[in-house]
């Protein structure tokens, strides 16, 4: 699994040399983090550029295809994301036989209930412009599996999945054999995820929970910076009914004496975090206080933002999505950073305005506001509760200008439907309703009673094959000689998105 390292692949002398040109260079700066980036940049110069943050199709050849099959077929066989027995006893004893990888390395954890990915995909190209090595795990993934592990921005190559799973398997079937339960799909991808930052090596991690936070299994990492994006409700059934329960639950990953970077919050839920933060003597900078969006302009491609900080304001700074909520999210993913870096409560400076412009205007989110065709222009957002869809709802009125805009929404059975579709209702003409090939998805005539109910019988049409559903909804909007101002949203569940980009010719 191991990568050959810089001093196998050049005259020992060099590494040494470049180390010592760097730091010479970074004396006016911190000398921890001069020595922690030149240490960085001196692997990122023999490891060559990181590659373009994409997602990832099938593997070319045909061997590799096959063996990366064969692993998502033994993941698919345990349990599921959506089964859950609440605790991080496996998890814990996986990380115990694998020699504590995911203490290798600094991490930035993040929970919350919408915004996680983009806001890490956002620290993660912050943390890159500062030539520090990345690895970032996430969950779910649009197309591929091998997007849930990224390392220095690119998710990893399928060849490097393939070897870490083999790697880590007699590890996890010898935990196997010691528990009651076998360990889950998402326990062993995050001990891969942790085993494949180890084994990079990365300088830090950018960790988002798959569920929660206190029994999520990425929450045997120790954190020195705590992220918690807006909570609102979703997974009722296992976080709790109120906004209050469900930050309990999410301030788990809340450690002795971290950092917390808390976005704006419903106040019961703001409360729980802040009691949580003094009961383990956390720091805690709030959005909307420490830190925050001081000013934002639609632009071509993006907007156009002003941005508080920890350590000062930063102007004219080009974030290429769309929303005021990915503004929100960029003004918690640059608190986070300067947090790692120590600014506002060890230093009082800013970061380089050059370098964090040029990591915002790097960003890519696929299937948030993502923008996959013309002609109509067809849009893909994952939303897939309430909250998100009025993100979705507000972020497309804002900057597009659709005359008639038509839906394909197609859900999860274990969300609050009605709730995400009378989000949608002001902004579509018409809806198209469908599902996706997963068992969790929704069935399509079940989806059509509901959104008649918020539509009207007139403005939905059923589909329950999506290809058909997208062209239903094409031909829908280009209707009535407005096809200059024709769009399509496709949304309701990451997995609709990630097949329709598939469908689309994206993937």
């Amino acid at each position: 699994m191991s990568e050959p390292r810089p001093s196998d692949r050049h005259d020992a002398s060099e590494p040494d040399d470049t180390f010592e040109e760097i730091v010479g260079e970074e004396t006016q700066r911190d000398p921890d983090l001069a020595v922690i980036e030149a240490g960085s940049r001196t692997l990122r110069t023999y490891g060559g550029a990181p590659q373009a943050d994409v997602v990832p199709a099938r593997p070319a050849d045909p061997e590799t295809d096959k063996a990366l099959r064969a692993v998502e077929q033994e993941l698919a066989g345990r349990w599921g994301e959506t089964k859950l027995e609440p605790s991080v006893t496996r998890i814990a004893a996986l990380m115990d036989v694998l020699g504590e990888p995911q203490r290798a390395y600094p991490s930035i954890h993040i929970t919350g209930t919408n915004g996680k990915t983009s806001t890490a995909r956002m620290i993660e190209a912050l943390l890159n412009a500062f030539e520090l090595r990345t690895g970032r795990y996430t969950s779910p993934h649009v197309q591929s599996i091998t997007e849930r592990i990224s390392l220095d921005g690119a998710p990893i190559a399928p060849e490097r999945f393939i070897e870490t799973y083999g790697d880590v398997k007699p590890y996890v079937e010898m935990v196997d054999a010691q528990q009651p339960y076998r360990l889950s799909f998402f326990e062993v991808l995050t001990g891969m995820a942790y085993a494949a930052f180890a084994d990079a090596p990365v300088d830090v991690a950018v960790v988002e929970v798959g569920m929660g936070g206190t029994w999520d299994a990425t929450n045997v990492i120790d954190s020195t910076v705590a992220v918690v994006t807006p909570i609102s409700l979703d997974h009722t059934d296992r976080l709790g009914a109120t906004p209050a329960e469900i930050a309990g639950e999410k301030s788990g990953i809340i450690k002795e004496g971290a950092t917390v970077i808390l976005a704006q919050q419903p106040v019961d839920a703001a409360q729980v975090m802040l009691k949580k933060a003094v009961e383990v003597d956390a720091t805690v900078a709030r959005e909307g206080m420490e830190f925050g969006v001081t000013s934002r302009e639609v632009a071509v491609g993006g907007q156009l933002l002003t941005l508080r900080g920890l350590g000062g304001e930063y102007e004219e700074i080009f974030l290429p999505l769309y929303g005021a909520h990915q503004a929100h999210n960029a003004a918690v993913a640059l608190a986070a950073v300067e947090a790692f870096f120590g600014i506002g409560a060890e230093q009082a400076r800013s970061l380089d305005i050059d370098a964090i412009r040029k990591a915002f205007a790097s960003v890519v989110s696929p299937g948030r506001l993502e923008v996959v065709r013309s002609s109509p222009t067809v849009v893909l957002d994952a939303a897939h509760n309430p909250a998100g869809a009025r993100a979705a709802a507000d972020g497309i009125s804002e900057a597009f200008s659709f005359s008639r805009l038509i839906g394909v929404v197609g859900t999860s059975g274990d969300k609050d439907v009605r709730g995400l579709l009378e989000a949608f209702e002001p902004i579509f003409a018409g809806i198209v309703v469908t599902q996706n090939s997963t068992d969790r998805a929704l069935d399509a005539d079940e989806l059509a009673a509901i959104a008649v109910e918020v539509f009207g019988d007139d403005r939905v049409q059923v589909e329950p094959r999506l290809d058909d559903a997208l062209e239903a909804a094409i031909t829908l909007a280009e209707e009535e000689d407005e096809y200059a101002g024709a769009g399509v949203l496709v949304t309701g569940s990451v997995i609709t998105v990630g097949e329709a980009r598939l469908l689309l010719g994206r993937g």
